[in-house]
């Protein structure tokens, strides 16, 4: 049975093997409709850009050119199959067969069925079948082209629009604003860039301040603006107004020699009218306020006045253009002269102003316009190349007649600055049109850090990457309004609110924020292309960004957090500081959440337990467990921000900086191990009900029954 079953299949074989690969073929011509399927379903050419287009051609042409090919193998393949078969067929049937004998019988080899040659039809199969495949392919090769042809100049017309579409998109992806117009084909960048070191109370080591040159002029930065306030090394009479860790004059020459030596220019900000607390705080110089109980402004109608602040900008404006090329002692190269155009009379937040005897009988904006004039003009006299620049805040009440009338437009250049997202909101389109009338030109400014929290540990990276991002749109926008354009943007990076607060984000902590920042202001926008962006390279990041792979962005920003992780991998003066004020913020969110919880939502540890002490020991013991172990832990990063700040900061800032950050959760710590072991000192107590003290019920003004009776 078995034997005739073979014999039966050999005698088939040819047909067999044509019944295999009809189903081969049939197997490939599927793969083909599913292949040509999927590419129909993928988006079409109109929403992608260029650049994809032809990669995605290179992709389909070469997938069919793999397909043609691995056809052809087969076909070539079943062909020697088939003329193999055949000469094999031919040679049996011409040989005669062989006739064994044995004695008187005769044994004949099995005759095999003669095969009919094969039909041309059938003989051509595959040759059909092939050019059938590589006909249907140079039809899907010619139809593409012909819609990339017919649809090349829409393409041409659209590629800005989609340019945009797909950058907004991988902007949102990345948690980086976006804001309508700013983009690769968008308006230029500001012409200047500056950046603002607030030196006041907190002064970095300038030997750190040095290092930071070179990155902010890799980034795109092309000037300083730096506001001295107690730490300029003031001299004479005015001696009195440097504070005990002011910079020295020499190595204050020396820093300003190396920004030269790096292209940077220098425009020193020196307060005149309010934020004047470092000078008129001091004894000998009280009778100059506007009131006396607040040394916060000026009064602008003293004589002495006017004398002190002339003092003031002679020796800032002196030193500063005596800084010219000469030879260091150690190369013998000539030092590059400092740019120095303008000079930052301040003028911003006067508070209380024409409240004095004399004052109050002018006009606040008067007074104020005439003193800006007055100090402009001093300037202006003594030093006719420079410019003045004042805040812009005290001129957005004034009308434009006031402004027009006293010519201030001639005297002084206006910073508009606006810190928050919403810049419009503060500097309407009409005050644009009054500026612009009045002044032939104007500054802006920014913020990196220093400007949404006064006593804030880490800046929010996002909101002031935002405010940046629209200032790019508003100066693109408004600056066609003045005679000669908008002079460029400076990003501030506030140390104090003023003399009297505590610090806020120290400079290295801002680092992050303003290298974002700045490379964005100084390109015209955010570049979402890694090896475009400055950031990695200028910051020595070793996170090597390969979205392939992750399927994340190299750059990841969130409403809600301080930083991205990238700046975690990257190494630029100040990164240990920056990472120890990370860690620092989570260890005191984290002992924050832990005194909440045992005192405020706890049933054993709260203020009405310790006022009566009244309480479980169990319970106690348990809630306070961790408070020994947590403070050990913030005492070792006491330890650890000294050596670390260190590098920057002298140690008055240093130890400042624990005071106010770290101090105030080990005291609150210690308090809650106070309460705690009063409550546990206790053996027996009382019955309820517990009485109301006393001093609750004097605080609240309650009545017991007791009383009501009486």
């Amino acid at each position: 049975m078995h034997s005739n079953l073979w014999i039966f299949i050999w005698r088939r074989k040819l047909s067999f093997l044509l019944v295999v690969s009809g189903l081969v073929l049939l197997g490939l011509w599927t793969w083909a409709i599913l292949i040509d399927t999927t590419a129909a379903a993928q988006p079409p050419a109109a929403q992608l850009s260029s650049s994809e287009r032809q990669q995605q051609q290179q992709q389909q042409q070469s997938t069919g050119y793999q397909q043609v090919h691995i056809i052809q193998k087969l076909i070539e393949q079943a062909n020697r199959v088939l003329r193999a078969e055949r000469l094999k067929d031919n040679a049996v049937e011409k040989s005669p067969s062989p006739v064994q004998r044995l004695g008187n019988v005769r044994f004949l080899r099995p005759t095999q069925a003669k095969k009919a040659p094969l039909p041309i039809s059938e003989s051509f199969l595959f040759e059909q079948e092939r050019l059938k495949i590589l006909e249907q392919q140079q039809r899907q090769r010619n139809a593409g082209m012909e819609e990339l042809n017919a649809n090349a100049e829409d393409e041409r017309m659209l590629s800005s629009a989609e340019r945009q579409t797909q950058y907004e998109h991988e902007l949102q992806r990345m948690g980086v604003p976006v804001v309508a117009g700013i983009g690769p084909d968008g308006p230029r960048a500001p012409a200047e860039r500056l950046v603002h070191l607030d030196l006041k109370g907190a002064p970095p080591k300038l030997s750190f301040l040095k290092q930071l040159l070179p990155v902010l002029r890799a980034l795109g930065a092309t000037g300083l603006l730096i506001e001295y306030e107690d730490m300029f090394p003031y001299s004479g009479v005015l001696q009195p107004l440097a504070a005990h860790n002011a910079y020295k004059e020499d190595e204050l020459r020396d820093f300003l020699e190396c920004a030269a030596l790096h292209g940077l220019s220098v425009m020193p900000l020196v307060q005149t009218f309010g934020h004047m607390e470092y000078v008129l705080k001091l004894s000998g110089f009280e009778q100059m306020r506007e009131l006396a109980e607040s040394p916060q402004s000026i009064c602008p109608s003293q004589p002495q006045s006017m004398a002190l602040l002339e003092q003031m900008l002679t020796q800032v404006i002196e030193l500063h253009s005596q800084c010219l090329g000469q030879a260091t002692p150690a190369t013998n190269v000539p030092v590059a002269q400092i740019r120095f155009t303008h000079i930052h009379i301040g003028c911003d937040e006067v508070q209380r102003m024409g409240e004095c005897t004399s004052c109050r009988q002018r006009l606040r904006s008067e007074l104020f316009l005439s003193h800006v004039i007055s100090m402009a003009h001093f300037i202006r006299r003594q030093w006719p190349h420079l410019g003045v620049v004042i805040w812009d805040d005290q001129l957005r009440s004034m009308s434009l007649s006031e402004l027009q009338h006293s010519q201030v437009g001639s005297y002084v250049e206006p910073m508009v600055w606006v810190y928050a997202s919403d810049i419009y909101r503060f500097i309407q389109p009409q005050l644009w049109d009054t500026y612009a009338k009045v002044f032939p030109s104007a500054w802006t400014a920014s913020a990196f850090k220093g400007a949404f929290g006064e006593s804030l540990l880490v800046p929010p990276l996002q909101h002031h990457l935002e405010n940046n991002i629209r200032w790019l749109a508003v100066i693109a926008k408004e600056g066609g309004r003045f005679s000669k354009g908008l002079r460029g943007l400076a990003l501030t990076g506030w140390q104090r609110y003023d003399h009297f607060a505590v610090l806020c984000e120290l400079l290295p902590v801002g680092i992050p924020s303003l290298m974002t920042s700045l490379s964005t202001v100084s390109k015209g926008y955010f570049s979402t292309n890694p090896r475009d962006n400055e950031l990695l390279r200028v910051l020595q990041c070793v996170f090597q960004p390969d979205s392939r792979r992750s399927g994340r962005p190299w750059l990841e920003l969130h409403p809600n957090a301080h930083h991205s992780q990238l700046f975690a991998v990257c190494n630029y003066p100040g990164h240990l500081v920056f990472k120890y004020a990370l860690r620092l913020f989570d260890k005191l969110a984290e002992i924050r959440l832990y005194l909440q919880q045992t005192r405020d939502q706890s049933a054993w540890l709260s203020d009405y337990n310790v006022r009566h002490n009244f309480s479980s020991p169990l319970r106690v013991r348990e809630l306070t467990d961790r408070t020994p172990m947590l403070i050990e832990e913030l005492r070792a990063m006491a330890r650890e921000a000294q050596q670390l700040l260190w590098e920057v900061y002298d140690e008055y800032t240093v130890t400042e900086f624990v005071e106010q950050h770290i101090y105030p959760t080990i005291e609150a710590l210690q308090r809650q191990l106070a309460r705690a072991e009063m409550l546990l000192q206790r053996r027996t107590w009382p019955q309820r009900p517990l009485p109301l003290p006393l001093k609750v019920q004097e605080d609240m003004g309650l009545v017991t029954h007791q009383q009501e009776q009486q």
